[in-house]
């Protein structure tokens, strides 16, 4: 359900936002609808992948490169609240500490489980609680990093009249983005100016085409992504 539009956050009360929020505003029994099937799907997905998450936090745990099973770190969700996402760790503990929040294509940071974790996107899976939650849902915007929500145009608020997403139309598109991030560019300035505006085309474009059976559309293109690599 969304809420009427003057109830939104000041920084979605904007004409460029009220075109998108109309088209949602429209479709309230899709996005209830929506958030069933979340429901549904994220219990079958715990229940069928436990013992693989169970499997990958073991052997995180006893990997070289000490630290704790998981990662968190604050993003941004439906109407711009901050959640912790929680990831499993692929990285060096600290690594968000000492250098960009965005990794590059050969990031000395990223452990060698971690990789084959990234390259069949393993350390996503424990996102499936936040959308148990309602926190997340399957098909969405993926939640971004507070910093770079902060650098918003206006029209970009849109993507947060739903909750973020563990796959989009955009994140098929950018699935390699670090090789995007060559070693000594401005990580921050290729992402905010060139990567950013593009992901936001595609999800304002998944906006303007709710429906539900798109949604289940790209989750089947997600999986046969994933077992491409």
């Amino acid at each position: 359900m969304l809420k009427d539009f003057d109830k939104l956050p000041k920084e979605f009360q904007c004409p460029e936002v009220k075109k998108y929020y109309d088209i949602l505003k429209k479709k309230k029994t899709s996005i209830i609808l929506k958030r069933i099937s979340d429901i549904i799907l994220s219990i079958i997905l715990i229940i069928l992948l436990a013992i693989p998450m169970l499997v990958i936090a073991f052997i995180i745990k006893i990997s070289a490169t000490k630290g704790p099973v998981f990662y968190k770190q604050e993003r941004v969700t439906k109407y711009g609240k901050h959640f912790m996402i929680l990831k499993f760790r692929t990285m060096i503990v600290g690594s968000d500490q000492c250098g960009e929040l965005l990794t590059k294509e050969g990031d000395e940071r990223v452990t060698l489980i971690g990789r084959a974790l990234r390259k069949y996107r393993l350390d996503e899976l424990p996102q499936i609680f936040h959308v148990l939650t309602g926190k997340m849902t399957i098909v969405g915007t993926r939640p971004e990093v507070v910093k770079y929500v902060e650098q918003y145009k206006p029209v970009y608020y849109a993507t947060l009249l739903l909750p973020a997403g563990i796959t989009s139309f955009a994140s098929i598109k950018y699935k390699d983005e670090n090789k995007l991030l060559k070693e000594g560019d401005d990580v921050d300035a290729t992402y905010i100016n060139k990567i950013l505006p593009d992901k936001m085309r595609y999800n304002l474009k998944y906006l303007q085409r709710f429906r539900l059976r798109r949604d289940f559309s790209l989750m089947l293109k997600t999986v046969k992504e994933v077992f491409k690599r």
